[in-house]
This record gives structure tokens, sequence and C-alpha cells, in this order.
């Protein structure tokens, strides 16, 4: 049976088991909008602008664990994407996107809405392909998938031509694709896999860290396993949050910028770093000459680009997260490895000193609304069962510290690109993933408003969703940095004309509640996540000038950390502290 390019399109996306398409629709890519409309099975989402659409398949992609679509159209319609395609590429999620481009004959002429989408979006995909001819195009797509779903994930773009979307052809979808020049290796080399148990085992004060890698890798399972097998303590990066059960005490909690002291002090002074699925990126290392000064490093990653890219590896293990994990159970198993059980006794007191400095506390307020209050009666009322997605700020720090991530696939963030306007299109995606799942966003009221007109997409498609934020009228973020780093010059971080987000929520359709008291915050978080039916748009009015603590400066180690505890910042430390 022949079928137009558009059709093909279509079934290649029946084929895929996708479920979901989120787009904005334009003339380039009219043939495909046209196919869609004749069927039932794949279901669009329009966005109000194509950034949410890429933000959107996101968010359904890191809580579903399956692949996000994208369907845009050319010149400014695939434009305006990019930052979303580049936020999924930073935090390796697996995502498609189709892109509408002018007939084949007319590529090269500046012809209307033409830009080169293949050019422009090399440097933030993982591949991506311009199909001329329709007999390529089901094969085209089904190597997309592949590619955007296996070894390390990623985003993988398709450039439409127009002609080709209504040119016709025999449909055959392929059952499975090989391709010479992509074969991830997914077994760990056996020889590796011992030598890091060796080391694992002769370990005086081990730790384990851990990464995104884990949770897109599915290997959440095996690494409870492997930990509570050892008794090690065990942190976990912003993109790795629930990847190991926060509530579980060998978690000393999340390390970096603005982890815990004591996932900070216990990476400094470990003696064998154990990294799964990370990339140790400048947020979790800090200045890198001061980096675990005294540990062996090992380093398990599915992506071989990874490994000794910014930290030498003593012992790197090139495989998917759940194979090898599984792999080193088993041999610690059945050679009886064992742990140096007074040194691990003597470790752990350690740590529990660090614990004991209580780095996140904060002083609580009877006046004004501290904003941690918010995420912490937000993890209570929630029973810390809530999808949480967040924007990018002191918010998403406070929600990282404060709400406790038992299970994969519950925090979902931009942590790589750390792009504002992320979070709400990433709630909708996520809450049609699990429509019956509780879902929040929490954000600020500077990330809320570069994606705010989203709030029309949630109202057609009811994705009823509850929106936490923790309004203090400033760029946050930016104005601590400037509080800390530039003598409190705050050069446009003062957010001085914001709208009434109670009545605009209410102008979209939803409900919108305004609080200012502490002893209302409850309340009204109840009150919201009791309307099952109804996006709430929560505004809580916070501390302007709350800070989020701890906090590693630039060029500083893990052990330099700026702490609450004076009215002023102080040059010297003790034991890693410089308290503020």
């Amino acid at each position: 049976m022949e079928l137009t390019g558009a059709e093909i399109v279509v079934r290649c996306l029946k084929e895929e088991g996708v479920e979901y398409v989120f787009g904005y629709p334009g003339g380039a890519i009219l043939h495909v909008y046209d196919a869609l409309y004749n069927q039932d099975d794949v279901k669009h989402i329009l966005v109000r602008h194509e950034q949410a659409a890429a933000h959107a398949a996101d968010g359904y992609a890191r809580a579903s664990g399956k692949p996000g679509v994208v369907l845009v159209t050319s010149g400014p319609g695939v434009t305006n994407a990019v930052t979303g395609i580049a936020t999924a590429y930073m935090d390796s999620i697996p995502m498609v996107v189709l892109s509408g481009q002018v007939p084949t004959k007319l590529i090269g002429n500046d012809a209307f809405q033409e830009v080169d989408a293949v050019g422009i979006t090399r440097p933030c995909v993982k591949h991506n392909f311009l199909v001329k001819d329709v007999i390529q195009l089901a094969e085209t797509i089904k190597k997309a998938f592949f590619i955007a779903t296996t070894g390390r994930p990623g985003p993988v773009l398709v450039d439409l031509p127009k002609d080709v979307t209504a040119a016709k052809t025999e449909f055959t979808y392929p059952r499975k694709i090989k391709m010479r020049s992509y074969n991830p290796t997914v077994k760990g080399h056996t020889g590796q896999i011992r030598k890091a148990v060796e080391l694992i085992a002769a370990a005086r004060r081990p730790m384990i860290y851990t990464g995104g890698g884990v949770i897109l890798g599915d290997g959440s399972r095996e690494l409870v396993e492997l930990t509570r097998l050892l008794g090690y303590p065990i942190t976990n990066t912003l993109m790795g949050l629930g990847a190991y059960p926060a509530t579980d005490p060998q978690f000393v909690g999340m390390l970096g910028m603005h982890g815990t002291y004591e996932a900070n002090m216990a990476m400094h002074d470990c003696d064998v770093l154990v990294g799964i699925g990370v990339r140790f990126d400048d947020r979790v290392t800090g200045a890198l000459d001061k980096f675990c000064p005294l540990a062996k490093v090992i380093h398990i990653d599915i992506d071989p680009s990874s490994i000794s890219k910014n930290v030498r590896v003593d012992v790197p293990i090139v495989g998917s997260v759940g194979s090898v994990l599984r792999a080193m159970i088993t041999m610690i198993r059945e050679e009886k490895f064992q742990p140096d059980a007074e040194a691990l006794a003597a470790w752990w007191r350690q740590i529990e000193q660090w614990r004991a400095i209580e780095s996140l506390k904060y002083n609580p307020s009877t006046e004004i609304i501290k904003p941690q209050f918010v995420i912490e009666q937000l993890y209570q009322v929630t029973a810390g069962q809530a999808i949480i997605t967040s924007d990018v700020g002191q918010h998403q720090m406070w929600a990282a510290q404060h709400y406790h991530f038992d299970r994969p696939r519950q925090w979902i963030n931009s942590g790589g690109l750390g792009t504002m306007g992320f979070g709400l299109p990433a709630a909708m995606g996520a809450k049609l993933a699990f429509p019956e799942q509780d879902v929040a966003c929490v954000t600020g009221e500077g990330s809320i408003q570069m994606m705010l007109q989203e709030l029309s997409t949630i109202k057609q498609y009811n994705t009823p969703i509850k929106i936490v934020n923790l309004n203090n009228r400033y760029l946050g973020m930016v104005r601590q940095w400037q509080e800390f780093f530039y003598e409190k010059r705050y050069s446009m971080t003062y957010m001085d004309a914001l709208p009434d987000f109670v009545k605009l929520a209410d102008a979209y359709g939803h409900v919108g509640m305004r609080i200012d008291r502490p002893a209302d915050v409850e309340g009204a978080l109840r009150e919201a996540f009791a309307l099952k039916d109804r996006t709430v748009f929560l505004d809580f009015i916070t501390d302007q000038e709350e800070n989020v603590f701890p906090m590693i400066p630039a060029g500083g180690g893990q052990n330099e950390m700026l702490l609450a505890g004076k009215d002023k910042m102080v040059s010297t430390h003790e034991e890693g502290m410089i308290l503020v």
C-alpha cells in the first residue's frame, strides 16, 4: 500500500507506541498535521510556544521513561524549540524532534521560513537527519528512535522537507535497526569489574556518588541492593535524586555547590570514590585541582566519552549501569568480599559528626514565609509521593534539599542547561504520563513568566497541576551571587512590576491563591491538593533576603563551603566551614 510521507510519519509513530506528540503547526509541516487529523491513536498536544513543546515532551520522557516526541514547523518553529532540545541534550533525555522544512528544491535559497535546522541543532542533539527521499523516511525515523533511546539517551532531530511529506511510496517499517557506526557497549568488562570490586572491598573511607545515569539506565534497584550490601555512604547529584531513597540513613544528602556539608566533606575525604552514571560536572566537583584529593576513582558509565573527561579515573567501566551493578553484586556475593568493618564504623562516626552540623537548618519565622518551610510543608502534605518539577534558581535548590525523593523519576528539573521556564510545561508532560499522580511545579516569579502561556494548554487538555510559586520579588539566585560577590550591587534582579498571579490564574480558568502568612501555608497546600481536577496557582510571598546554603563559591573545593551561621562572611574556615 502506498502512503504519503506524512502518513508514513504518523504510521511510524504508531509503530513506536507513541501516545503523545507535543507541537505547533505551520506551513512546512501541514501535510503531517493533516495525517494526524485522520487518526486517533497518536494524540497531539497543542502548546502555545515551541519551546514548551520540547519541555513538555522532556517532562513526559523523564517521568515515564519513554521517548518524548516534538512536532514543529520550519524556520521559527524549529528555532523556538532549540532551547528545549538543548535542555534535553544536556540531561541525556530521549526525544525525537520532527521539524518541517521547505521543499528540497528551495533548500539553500533563503526561502520563506527556511533555516538550516540540521546545522543549527548539530551541537545540541545526539544526531540529526535531513530526509531528501520519501523512500528513506520510515527507516530514518526508526533510526531516530533507536539512537535517542539506546546508549546514553538524547534528542534526535529529523528534518522533513514539505515535498518529502507529500510524496508517496510503499510503507514498510523495519523491526530492527543495525548501524555499523553506532553500537553502544552494554555489558561491562569482567576484568575491570573485578578491579573495581577489589578496590571497593579494600576501602577504608568509601563513598558512592551517583547521578542521572542511574535513573536513565533503570539501575536504581541494583544501586539500592549494592549500597545496602556494602553498608557504604551514598550521595546523589541534583539529576540523580531519587535513584536512592533520600529517607534511608545511608543517604547523606545531595552533593555539590548546594549540597549538604556531610556529603561534600565525605566526598573530599574519601579514599575510594565509586562514580555511577555521573559526569563529574563543575557544579559537583568545585575546583578540579581540589576534588577528592585522596581518592582512587571508579567510574561506571555507558558513555565512554564521559570517562576521564573532567577527572582522571583509576578504574573505568563502560556499560549500562544496571548490567554492571548486577555483575558487581554477583561477584561480591560469590567471592564473599568483606569491607573493613572497623574502618567503616570509624568512617560512619566521622560522617555523623558532619551530619550533626545540620547544614540545611534555617531560622524559622512566624512573621514571614521562609521558602524552605513551604517545601517542607509540600513534602508533608503530599506524603512525599508527588512528582515534583522545578524551574531554575533558588527555589530549585530548596526543592532538591527539602523534598525527600524516595523513588526514581519523581524529581524533574533542568540540571545541565539550567533553563528557566522548564518547570510548567514539564509538569504538564509528567501529568499526561501519570494522570492519577499529584504533580507540582516549584517555581519562582521570574521563571514562571518564561512559559506562562502554557496555562492555556493545561486548561485545554485538562492536566491539573499545582504551581508552587516562591515569590521573593527578585531573581533570587542572581541576587544571592550579587550579595556575596558583587558587594550587593543588585543589577537588574529586582522584579518591579509583577502581575497579580491570582487574577492571572483566574483569567486562564484556574484557581489562584495568595499566601503571605506562615500560619496559612499548610492549609493552602491541603486545599489546593484536595482540588484534584483543577490547576491551582499558589503564590507564596516569601522572605526576600533568604539565601541557599550550603554554597561552594567559585574556585572553592568541596571542603570550602559557605554555611549559614553569622551575619557576615569570614575568610577562614574550620574543618571546611566558612560561616556566613
